[in-house]
């Protein structure tokens, strides 16, 4: 039988091994001896001051970036959704889901049914045919997290995804993202610049600080959070202690 640090390894979907990142032009350790483990399954948010490497971490486990030391154990089908859902402009919102399947090896019919299922989890089937200018800013997103979706990822990426929308498409967002997770079971590791953002989501938050990982924090409110719990409060000011430290 094996041990439990055996088994715990196993549920692992991604690991991160002494991790580091070196950019020579210019000359900037953005990461340094970065060591995670990712469960199969979890929510985790990644927080820290800007320029502090959690981007540039996100990066190397989509494949956008190639850590210069250390060792990434990940699963080839990783997903990206991206600040303001970076869709392309001349393509419709179905064009644009449709994209990531349409290099696969997919029937038309098959196709059309996993965008439209998409759509409808996003809550978009009625503006399919609109372009992306024709949305509003969360609208956009919106699709940007049905595009990430639709080539169904082992684990789902998100940088920022909601810093530049209104208190109310964001908590609406935050809802309808919380659902997803919990009905489709992905890994889910999120980039958010607000600790109650974290809070609200992540069973656990990561603090990157000076390039490397500060504390992991276990966040174990239940679902749905609500900011104004004590025991919300109190998660955020521990955070807050530390990243202002």
């Amino acid at each position: 039988m094996p041990n439990d640090s055996n088994l715990n390894e196993m549920n692992n979907i991604i690991e991160l091994k002494n991790v580091s990142k070196l950019y020579n032009q210019p000359h900037q350790l953005a990461l340094e001896n970065i060591n995670l483990s990712i469960r199969e399954g979890e929510f985790i948010c990644l927080i820290g001051p800007s320029g502090g490497g959690k981007t540039t971490l996100l990066k190397i486990i989509a494949g956008l970036e190639k850590e210069t030391a250390g060792e990434v154990v990940k699963p080839e089908n990783v997903s990206m959704a991206f600040q303001g859902g970076a869709l392309f402009p001349w393509l419709t919102v179905y064009e644009n889901v449709a994209l990531g399947l349409q290099e696969q090896d997919l029937s038309d019919s098959k196709i059309k049914t996993e965008v439209l299922k998409y759509l409808e989890m996003m809550k978009m089937t009625d503006f399919a045919l609109k372009y992306p200018a024709e949305l509003s800013g969360g609208q956009r997103q919106r699709v940007g997290i049905a595009r990430a979706l639709a080539v169904e990822p082992s684990v789902l990426l998100m940088d920022e995804p909601f810093s530049a929308l209104d208190a109310k498409t964001t908590a609406e967002l935050h809802d309808d993202l919380i659902k997803i997770w919990r009905d489709t079971k992905r890994t889910i590791i999120m980039v958010s610049h607000l600790i109650e953002e974290a809070v609200s989501l992540a069973e656990r938050v990561v603090l990157i600080k000076n390039s490397t990982i500060a504390e992991i924090f276990n966040i174990e409110l239940p679902y749905p959070r609500r900011e104004q719990g004590l025991a919300f409060h109190h998660d955020v000011m521990k955070i807050r202690r530390e990243f202002f430290k």
